[in-house]
């Protein structure tokens, strides 16, 4: 046992140092499971291993069955991220990424420092270089999708007739394939010793059981024949 303290240690520390890749563009991205997250979770797994690789002398059978357990243990940590709002859910990509470490640290308390750093490699990149192209994919003509998708609908207008535009814009989205989550409307700061109209902002939020970016266009195009209204803009809010 004493002779393998280095070797432990030094798996220990390996798994620190990638867990810690992965937590700083989390931490980055201002995810729930940021910096501290991933590396306990890093750790962790590779302490398990440890455990079994070196607490049952002459069982080789048991490392293999503590990873099994860490793979199904990390369960529950995963469903602590996951949200679910009306029809939209988020949290899904964090609850992975976290999975995702747990086996880093796996293959790093396994003494696979190669195959620990390809894996850290691996999931930076899809947490970076496949995001754009996620985004880019989507705003692709569709017919829909099976995921539910979050529309953020914003209005500008004076601020003498806020309450006219608001209740527009409601109506313009109160079709059966929205759902209306919020309404809310601001104040912007003007300059209002030119002699510039206040103006107000109106933010309504639907939920849509597909994605279909053309019906909401559809819906949301008449307001922008309005007088009253001077800008539209609406966006897709992501959920991971």
């Amino acid at each position: 046992m004493p002779d393998n303290i280095a070797e432990m240690m030094a798996r220990i520390g390996i798994a620190f140092a990638l867990g810690l890749a992965v937590g700083l563009e989390r931490q980055w991205r201002a995810r729930m499971a940021g910096l501290r997250t991933n590396v306990l979770v890093s750790v962790g797994s590779a302490l398990f291993v440890l455990f079994g690789a070196y607490a049952f002398v002459g069982r080789p059978e048991d490392p293999t069955r503590v990873a099994a357990q860490i793979v199904s243990g990390i369960g529950f940590l995963g469903a602590g991220v996951i949200w679910k709002q009306g029809g939209s859910i988020s949290g899904l990509n964090t609850a992975a990424t976290l999975w995702a470490t747990a086996a880093v640290g796996t293959l790093a308390g396994g003494g696979l420092y190669l195959v620990a750093a390809g894996g850290t490699v691996a999931i930076v990149l899809a947490n970076t270089i496949l995001r754009p192209l996620a985004r880019t994919l989507d705003r692709q003509p569709t017919s829909g999708s099976e995921i539910s998708t979050t529309y953020v609908l914003q209005l500008r207008c004076s601020l003498a007739v806020e309450p006219h535009v608001r209740t527009m814009a409601v109506r313009a989205v109160s079709r059966p394939e929205f759902a209306l989550r919020s309404v809310s409307s601001q104040e912007l700061p003007t300059d209002t010793a030119a002699g510039a109209k206040t103006v107000a902002e109106v933010t309504v939020t639907v939920v849509a059981t597909e994605r279909n970016d053309k019906l909401l266009e559809e819906a949301i195009s008449t307001l922008s024949l309005e007088p009253e209204v001077t800008a539209v803009e609406w966006q897709v809010r992501d959920a991971e």
